[in-house]
């Protein structure tokens, strides 16, 4: 299964205002969301701006400044816009409970802390860390979401749910990888340097993983919900377990893009089925 291609801004912009216009004319009490976040701009970046600046800005001293901060990102670094629509499409194709392109830019904080971070990670590589570390602090108390802004995240990537994710400073997510809610890339101690998970293409991370220490989740893998990785995985395979073990060779080259989190080689050979 291979990602499908990815949707022009454009394209998904003009579709996020219509179904916005069509939202606004059935559900009045929303007119003023619709119109700050979506009807009153040109772009999906200006749009995607205020929404998330407003949102942080619950727990910031300024919203126009984090408004500012973000938009001048999304505004002028097409790399991590092109990123965000990416993980928008991600969402839509699979999340089944996402049937438009506008639900994850209002409604989903997993979308909306990603899109965040990514901004954050920009100022980080600009040398701004200090602003990178205030964003990053607004997406924690905002979204329960913790993310370092050093982190390195690739494009299409789904954070579903995402309540208590975190992802360390050196820690890496290729492109096309599925995450569930309370997983940690973390580190194993108070060691420095590259220390953190590195998690390879199409992975699928189930709920409550954790995966510590500078170990790699080879492209492919799928990690069972509530398991403890402490050693590398090898591509294409299911582990599962405290500590993880490799329970079956994976039927899909990318569970990440199928959301297939059954066990069931393993489970059809228990019962004497397969």
């Amino acid at each position: 299964m291979n990602p499908s291609p990815t949707i022009d801004a454009a394209a998904m912009w003009a579709d996020i205002k219509q179904n916005a216009l069509t939202i606004r004319s059935r559900e009045p009490l929303l007119a003023p969301v619709l119109e700050e976040s979506v009807i009153n701009h040109g772009t999906y970046a200006e749009g995607l701006a205020h929404r998330l600046g407003r949102k942080l800005g619950n727990h910031a001293t300024n919203k126009t400044v984090v408004i500012d901060a973000i938009g001048d990102v999304l505004c002028r670094e097409t790399n991590i816009l092109n990123a965000v629509v990416a993980d928008t499409q991600a969402v839509r194709e699979r999340d089944p409970a996402c049937n438009d392109w506008l639900t994850p830019m209002l409604f989903f904080k997993g979308f909306q802390a990603l899109t965040a971070y990514r901004v954050a990670h920009a100022y980080w590589q600009a040398g701004r860390h200090e602003l990178a570390h205030y964003l990053q602090s607004l997406i924690s108390e905002t979204f329960a979401v913790d993310i370092h802004p050093a982190a390195r995240i690739g494009k299409g990537i789904l954070l579903d749910h995402a309540t208590s994710f975190v992802a360390g400073e050196t820690a890496v997510i290729d492109d096309n990888v599925s995450i569930l809610h309370e997983v940690t890339l973390g580190g194993t101690g108070k060691e420095r340097g590259d220390r953190h998970p590195k998690v390879r293409s199409c992975v699928l991370l189930g709920a409550g993983a954790k995966i510590l220490g500078n170990v790699i989740i080879g492209e492919g893998a799928r990690v069972g919900a509530g398991s403890v990785v402490l050693e590398d995985v090898p591509p294409h395979v299911t582990v599962a377990g405290v500590p993880a073990k490799i329970m079956s060779r994976n039927k899909d080259d990318a569970p990440a893009l199928a959301m297939d989190h059954q066990l069931k080689e393993r489970l059809r050979g228990r019962n004497g089925n397969s």
